[in-house]
């Protein structure tokens, strides 16, 4: 099947099963799907019979029971929802009348020229589904930050499906940050009832609509509950992969189970990373354990170094060349007050040049992506 053909089915499937924003939750399951087995590494195809082992493949779960349809549960509890202050734009007023004034002449054409080469990297067409796994080396360092800014390029500049993929039961905030206002289905609910037979107009029905475009598929309903396993994560991935061009996943921390499991099967990698001289020591020695795989990971992977204040000490060009001595990729994103207060990302909130480091992120790691095959 053509990468053209399956694009254009795919957003026909979109269009005829009404407005995407609001997606309808089916009340049961498909009866009794029969589970794939596993194909060697590498070898699913987009519209072919999906690979997976999980809960359903190991028998543990009776295919005669029903699905207990879960509850909708907020990601924000109502109580709290109202404290929440309105989001900062991301640069300053004053920044932007100074940055409007300099808009002149050269510059003009050159942002311009350096934008539109970003935006044909991350518009690069495919024809089976690409996973982007994301990771950090700690908790608190922006790894579902730079997850949701993925998430948001990519359904900016793409026209097919894109879905956000969190791998982190561990209160992951993904869903916050890309705006749901609620969840139900998770991924160990969804790798029970995944079955070939699915339409993406199926598949959707589970998923979390987000406001810009994209679905979502929540790792947990918001509480401390059981760790994702490997296989249910690899049951809900290599499934899914049929139906969405692009993957974001937001694994949990290194050396989490999942977490190197997304990082070694992935077709492009990007690790958080904090703005620190430790944080750049701690990811250097994730690139070294990268180095180790037995294929070419650290050709693959992205490090996105991440400022949480805007008065950072760091050698920002030092510290991206140390850690560019491995092989792997470094983009910088610098502070940036939208970000920093919490909440949903909006695109338009942004600051200028967090959105053009987002872009930059976003379009390495789709090359990379896209040149494993």
């Amino acid at each position: 099947m053509s990468q053209g053909d399956w694009q254009h089915d795919a957003l026909r499937e979109l269009s005829q099963s009404g407005p995407a924003a609001e997606p309808s939750t089916p009340t049961s399951p498909p009866e009794q799907p029969e589970p794939p087995e596993d194909p060697p590494p590498g070898s699913s195809r987009m519209g072919a019979p999906v690979p997976a082992s999980g809960p359903q493949a190991a028998g543990s779960r009776d295919p005669r029971l029903p699905i207990q349809t879960p509850e909708s549960v907020p990601t924000v509890d109502p109580r709290l929802a109202g404290t929440l202050g309105r989001p900062l734009h991301g640069d300053s007023m004053a920044r932007r009348a100074r940055r409007s004034v300099r808009m002149l002449g050269s510059s003009v054409t050159r942002e311009v020229a350096e934008g539109t080469r970003l935006a044909q990297e991350v518009q690069q067409p495919v024809t089976t589904g690409r996973v982007i796994a994301v990771t950090s080396i700690r908790g608190g360092v922006g790894k579902s930050t730079v997850t949701a800014l993925l998430s948001r390029i990519f359904n900016h500049y793409r026209r097919d499906p894109v879905l956000a993929l969190e791998a982190d039961a561990a209160l992951g905030t993904l869903p916050v940050r890309l705006g749901a206002e609620s969840v139900r289905w998770s991924c160990s609910d969804l790798a029970q009832i995944l079955s070939p037979s699915m339409q993406l107009t199926d598949v959707i029905g589970y998923l979390v609509p987000v406001a810009d475009g994209g679905w979502l598929l929540p790792a947990s309903q918001g509480h401390v509950g059981p760790p994702l396993d490997v296989r249910t994560y690899r049951t809900v991935t290599l499934a899914l992969r049929r139906y969405f061009a692009v993957t974001v996943v937001d694994c949990e921390t290194l050396p989490g189970e999942v977490a190197r499991t997304a990082m070694d099967t992935a077709h492009a990698r990007v690790v958080a990373a904090p703005m620190t001289a430790e944080g750049v020591n701690g990811t250097r020695v994730v690139l070294d354990w990268l180095a180790q795989l037995p294929h070419a990971a650290l050709a693959s992977t992205v490090v996105a170094l991440t400022a949480s204040s805007p008065d950072t000490t760091l050698d920002v060009r030092g510290a991206s060349a140390y850690l560019r001595e491995t092989g792997a990729a470094v983009v910088s994103i610098p502070y940036d007050r939208h970000l920093g207060g919490g909440g949903p990302i909006l695109n338009a909130m942004l600051g200028r040049e967090t959105r053009e480091a987002a872009t930059t992120l976003a379009a390495e790691a789709m090359r990379r992506a896209v040149q494993v095959r």
